[in-house]
This record gives structure tokens, C-alpha cells and sequence, in this order.
């Protein structure tokens, strides 16, 4: 913690670009590809909505099904409603790790049992390179929250010679020094910071 009941990081202020670059996604950009191969626009949204449900349960402590379920399980896709339901999620998701408790002790997410604060830095990571992956995907500008980008390059940093890294992001695509550091964070990811559609 950084002080004696505060949360470590206001992840506010990265779910709601999160919303809008969600409200800005076209109905005929669905089909588009990403930068995650093995997804589409719609299993892009689709697995933003599923890990806003899962972090937000794991920074509740509510753990269950949407906690214990691994997001390789099934490709994620999207239902009706869903500019409605992904906005109000992440707006859930962010006030869940507003409370101090969300980041102390252990919880899960994604069927893996974490230490709160690692949660909390797994779920900005996610949502500053998921928002890199829509928004690219989409023509839309993207500038992340700058605490939230700080904490996922941190996060990525010091994963990069962890023999499990490789379960969860792909190869490190080498960025110069000095790139900016969301080039830096998106190769850090294992996506390449030129990619395009």
C-alpha cells in the first residue's frame, strides 16, 4: 500500500477510456482482426468483458465460477447489449479496486490464486494493453492512463526472464530504449508497437 488504507493504483481512470473507446467500436468493425491472432474485434470485446467480470469479482473477493475459469477456455465473444454491459462493468471493475482490502491478501482470477496486489497489477496490465489491441483495431488514438501505463510496464518488466512468462504473453518484440514507453509496454507484451490492420 502506498499509504495506510489507500488503495495502490485509481484504476478509474483506465476503465473509462476503456468505455470509450468501447461506445466509438462500429458494428461493421466486429469482424475485424487485432493484434491477438486468434481474435477478432467482437472476441477482443468479448474477453474484455470477461476479464472486467473476473477482476472485479477478484478484487470483491467473490470468488466463483467467473474467478475459477481460465480465459483459454472458450473463445470469448459478445451478446446483445454489450455497449451498454462492457462500460458498466468496467465502471464496477474500477470501483472494486477502490477499496484498500481489494489489494491485501489473496484472491483469484482467471483460475489462478494471486496475492491481491498482483491482481490489481495483472488487471492494469490488461486493461492498458487490451485498450492498445482495440484501439488500434479500430483507427481509434489511444493514450492509456499514465499511472496505469507506469504499473504495467513494471508488471512486464520484471516478467520478462520468467520461465511461465511464455503461458501468458508471447515472445518480447525488441522496442529501442528509447521508445515511448507504451511502444515499450506493447513489446514488452509480446505484440509488435507497428502493428496495423
Amino acid at each position: 500500500m502506498t499509504e495506510q488504507g489507500s488503495p495502490l493504483l485509481d484504476l478509474a481512470p483506465q476503465t473509462r477510456i476503456i468505455a470509450r473507446l468501447v461506445r466509438a467500436v462500429r458494428d461493421d468493425q466486429l469482424p475485424d482482426p487485432t493484434a491477438c491472432p486468434e481474435y477478432a474485434v467482437r472476441h477482443l470485446l468479448g474477453h474484455l468483458l470477461g476479464l472486467a467480470v473476473a477482476f472485479r469479482d477478484a478484487g470483491r473477493k467473490d470468488l466463483g465460477p467467473t474467478t475459477d475459469t481460465s480465459p483459454q477456455s472458450a473463445l470469448p465473444d459478445i451478446g446483445p447489449g454489450w455497449r451498454e454491459a462492457l462500460p458498466q462493468v468496467l465502471d464496477e471493475l474500477a470501483g472494486a479496486w477502490q477499496d484498500p482490502a481489494a489489494w491485501t491478501g489473496g484472491t483469484r482470477a482467471g483460475g489462478v490464486s494471486l496475492p491481491g496486489d498482483v491482481a490489481g497489477a495483472v488487471a492494469t496490465d490488461e486493461l492498458v494493453v487490451h485498450g492498445w489491441d482495440l484501439a488500434r483495431a479500430t483507427g481509434q488514438v489511444y493514450e492509456p492512463d499514465p499511472a496505469a501505463l507506469a504499473a504495467a510496464h513494471s508488471l512486464l518488466a520484471a516478467s520478462v526472464d520468467d520461465p511461465s512468462r511464455g503461458e501468458i504473453f508471447g515472445p518480447v518484440v525488441p522496442v529501442p530504449d528509447d521508445a515511448p514507453l507504451l511502444d515499450r509496454v506493447i513489446g514488452l507484451s509480446g505484440r509488435d508497437p507497428k502493428w496495423k490492420p
